[in-house]
């Protein structure tokens, strides 16, 4: 939508009560990506439970990929890049005045916003306001480069935050430097209901199945040279990388220069990931770092027997190396070719990892982590900091 236009909702506005159960969850866009998934679900299971909610989203340039349940309020913004830089400053104020108007004629309770820059922008956009917000990194900071200029702004505005959600311990060392101990929260992704039945292991496939972003972060060009290496093209196996991004050229030009195209697919976005996780015999997550993979959590859900990087972070909060999975040490391309070639010959191995592996969906349940998020808005809203 252009600078003329106003925010749209696309259902009745909310009058102004000061409701504190009233939610704004704020997103860059609901495209394709395991963060815009997370917040969908919570979206939903919030307006199931009878909580107001909004979801927010600021780049809507792409349509939303994932539902979201018709009590869930819409306000959208679809801005471009500008054309020229002297536009910049003047459209951001304006950007930034529409903004605070959308979110207090909602009047929440609360905001909670997601993903760095989004962070910083609703933080500057409710400055005074009066509305507490919960801002939540989704990825790990220490790794994740987001320019000198975000970082220093980013340090500049959390401590004004109500609270700072990370989703590990170790991301959550580095948010006590920069806001105060007692507003920093972990909480950790949730594995979500599935909605695919379950099959047999004998139905499943010598399919290697990976998920994410085809970016450097996800590592997928590591797990391209692993499985050139490993005795999967020999013994029939096939690699499957369900995603998009900007490095799906590159990766498939290397898998012409291994000679392994033809064991290779990269089918793109697919609406149910999960669909291919309930089929597939081994799932690999070779990222070189991560937040708190939503990916590696579903396929396990799914029963799949998982490899994953021992990156940060995530993967070792998730995986009990020998029990419900394995893990290698990251950018190791020999480790994870070794580790791939052992679950391919062992198929008992496979099956009783992928057992295991099921009970994720006991220890990261959605009732488990939402009454988590629960807990913490009630929290703010009762005793703002």
């Amino acid at each position: 939508m252009s600078d003329k236009e106003e925010y749209r909702i696309n259902s009745c506005t909310a009058q102004r009560t000061g409701n504190p159960g009233r939610v704004v969850l704020a997103v860059p866009s609901l495209c394709a990506g395991g963060a815009e998934r997370i917040i969908s679900e919570m979206a939903n299971w919030w307006a199931v439970h009878e909580r107001e909610v909004a979801v927010l989203t600021l780049n809507s340039t792409c349509a939303d990929h994932y539902p979201l349940h018709p009590g869930v309020q819409r306000i959208r913004f679809d801005w471009s890049i500008p054309r020229t830089r002297v536009h910049i400053p003047v459209q951001y104020v304006r950007q930034q005045i529409m903004i605070r108007r959308a979110v207090l004629d909602y009047n929440p309770g609360v905001v909670i916003s997601f993903i760095d820059r989004t962070n910083i922008r609703m933080l500057l956009a409710l400055a005074g306001s009066g509305i507490p917000v919960i801002v939540s990194e989704r990825i790990d900071p220490r790794y994740h480069d987001i320019g000198c200029y975000w970082s220093f702004v980013r340090r500049m505005l959390y401590p004004f935050s109500q609270a700072l959600v990370v989703q590990t311990d170790p991301v959550a060392a580095w948010a006590y430097r920069v806001i105060s101990l007692s507003r920093v929260r972990v909480i950790p992704n949730f594995v979500r209901e599935m909605h695919v039945q379950g099959i047999m292991p004998e139905e499943r496939e010598p399919v290697i199945l990976a998920v994410g972003r085809l970016d450097k972060q996800k590592g997928h060009d590591l797990l391209i040279r692993a499985f050139a290496r490993a005795d999967a093209k020999q013994k029939g196996w096939r690699l499957v990388i369900l995603g998009e991004g900007p490095e799906r050229s590159n990766l498939w030009r290397l898998t012409e220069d291994l000679g392994i195209h033809d064991a290779v697919s990269m089918p793109g976005v697919v609406k149910e990931p999960a669909e291919w996780m309930y089929k597939a015999d081994l799932f690999v997550l070779p990222s070189r770092y991560e937040g708190f993979p939503n990916a590696l959590l579903e396929a396990m859900a799914c029963g799949c027997a998982v490899i994953a990087a021992d990156c940060p972070s995530g993967p070792a909060e998730i995986i009990r190396h020998g029990v419900n999975g394995l893990l290698v040490p990251r950018e190791n391309i020999t480790a994870l070719s070794t580790a791939m070639d052992r679950l391919m010959q062992d198929e008992e191995l496979r099956v009783n990892l992928g057992k295991q592996a099921i009970e994720i969906s006991s220890r990261f349940s959605q009732a488990k982590i939402m009454a988590q998020w629960d807990d913490l808005i009630e929290d703010v809203c009762i005793s703002p900091k």
